[in-house]
């Protein structure tokens, strides 16, 4: 656990990072999966040979989806972060450097965010109601810190910073404003930023693996969150997407 300034944040003994983690093999390269090659794969790179351009059961067409609408944590003012630079130059450092599309990571910038309570309704736009809008307001500001880096045992071929909220009387605050909404609490919060547009072979997974370990308990930014936004996005990276509203935390 972290404090600062008198906070104290939730540690990884409370949260899913660590149970969530790609198990990287030594000697072994790393393959995206195949809910990436669905969701992800087809917005970089359509004509790979691994997009999964549709799958029964799914409401994926090349990665696209019908609206699905999000209350989220921006993460504004990320790139400015001394830590952030030092990573992202890291990255753009790798062996694997070319397999990463930093054209979405330019176009994805404004919308940086952690999912606090997902699928709130697709198609159409969900109804905030009065109630809950002043619990959130209630429970005020909260402080939060991102670390890095992160590549998960799902949606294996993105890369991720981690969230960690404050620790409020006893409590994940992230938790008190699901709650306000009504929706069930989660432990994973992360920030998708990198996408890799193909597997990595032995050397590459292995360079990722050294980042991952080196920059697990880097800070990358600080920040307190006053306000949510609901976003919605016809596709996972939120290329296609708009924030319809913004929720006060004040």
């Amino acid at each position: 656990m972290s404090e600062a300034i008198g906070i104290e944040f939730i540690g990884d003994e409370e949260l899913a990072y660590l149970r969530s983690r790609t198990a990287f093999v030594p000697g072994a390269g790393m393959a995206l999966d195949d809910s990436y090659r669905l969701a992800h794969l087809p917005l970089i790179d359509p004509a790979h040979p691994r997009a999964i351009a549709r799958k029964d059961g799914t409401h994926y067409d090349n990665g696209r989806h019908p609206p699905i609408y999000s209350l989220v944590v921006p993460t504004l003012g990320l790139q400015e972060a001394p830590a952030y630079r030092e990573l992202e130059q890291e990255l753009r450092e790798a062996s694997f450097a070319g397999k990463i599309a930093w054209d979405i990571v330019a176009r994805r910038q404004a919308k940086l965010h952690a999912t606090a309570c997902g699928s709130l309704s697709i198609g159409a736009q969900p109804l905030i109601d009065p109630a809950a809008r002043e619990a959130l307001s209630r429970i005020g500001p909260v402080a939060m810190e991102l670390r890095g880096l992160f590549s998960g045992n799902v949606n294996r071929g993105r890369l991720y910073l981690r969230l960690y909220p404050e620790r409020r009387d006893g409590q994940n605050a992230l938790h008190l404003l699901q709650r306000a909404l009504g929706r069930p609490t989660s432990d994973l919060y992360v920030v998708g930023i990198w996408n890799l547009s193909d597997d990595l072979d032995v050397p590459e997974a292995a360079a990722l693996a050294s980042l991952v370990e080196r920059w697990w308990d880097r800070p990358i930014l600080r920040f307190t969150a006053d306000r949510l936004w609901l976003m919605g996005a016809r596709d996972d990276l939120v290329l296609d997407s708009q924030i319809v509203e913004t929720l006060s935390l004040r």
